[in-house]
């Protein structure tokens, strides 16, 4: 019975328009960002290292990105509503769900190759 009711409480709170994703994936995520009374939107573009807790209302995403030579981390709760959108930008073929090993790569050995995307056959 508990469980009815916080499904059908967090159904409100679901955003429908989430691309699938995968660990490996490249992706820019639209974040408003408040400063004073201003709001802007800043984009955050890396590749998914780990998908938590599932799709529900408390399932998040990291994504990291070398910026100057430095690694950025960050996680985002995929329902939080200063998230505008997330957008898909390449699929990388990778092997397992967590990435960690990324953050001990630089260069050459810390990119992932391109997973090809299956294309209908027609008929």
């Amino acid at each position: 019975m508990n469980t009815e009711i916080i499904t059908k409480f967090t159904k409100s709170y679901l955003k429908d328009s989430l691309p699938t994703l995968k660990s490996g994936d490249t992706i820019r995520v639209h974040q408003k960002v408040k400063e004073g009374n201003k709001e802007r939107v800043q984009i955050f573009e890396g590749t998914i290292i780990a998908l938590k807790h599932g799709r529900g209302i408390s399932g998040t995403l990291t994504v990291r990105k070398v910026s100057g030579g430095v690694g950025v981390e960050r996680i985002f709760p995929l329902h939080a509503p200063f998230i505008e959108k997330i957008e898909l930008v390449s699929h990388g073929k990778v092997r397992r769900a967590k990435l960690y090993y990324l953050r001990n790569r630089i260069g050459k050995s810390a990119k992932l190759k391109k997973r090809e995307q299956k294309q209908p056959e027609k008929q």
